[in-house]
């Protein structure tokens, strides 16, 4: 197996330990999983305040892309 980055890693551990968890919700668990993880790495949480107009308006639209991950997500576990 070829080595991962370790964002593509975290995503797939994230996956992985879902199957450890009860088996109800389990077709949908993991995947919701794995994007938690390739939100986590991909466009994290930031401070709220730190920058000029500038970075809070980029701020702003990297966690609305967060946000949209997230939900689907919470759809995907929230399944019976």
């Amino acid at each position: 197996m070829t080595d991962l980055s370790p964002a593509a890693q975290a995503a797939l551990d994230a996956y992985w330990e879902t199957f450890n968890a009860p088996l109800e919700g389990a077709i949908h668990r993991p995947l919701a999983a794995a994007l938690r993880a390739i939100a986590d790495q991909v466009v994290p949480e930031e401070p709220l305040y730190g920058g000029d107009q500038r970075w809070m308006f980029e701020r702003d639209a990297r966690q609305a892309s967060r946000k949209k991950i997230l939900a689907i997500a919470t759809e995907l576990e929230n399944q019976p």
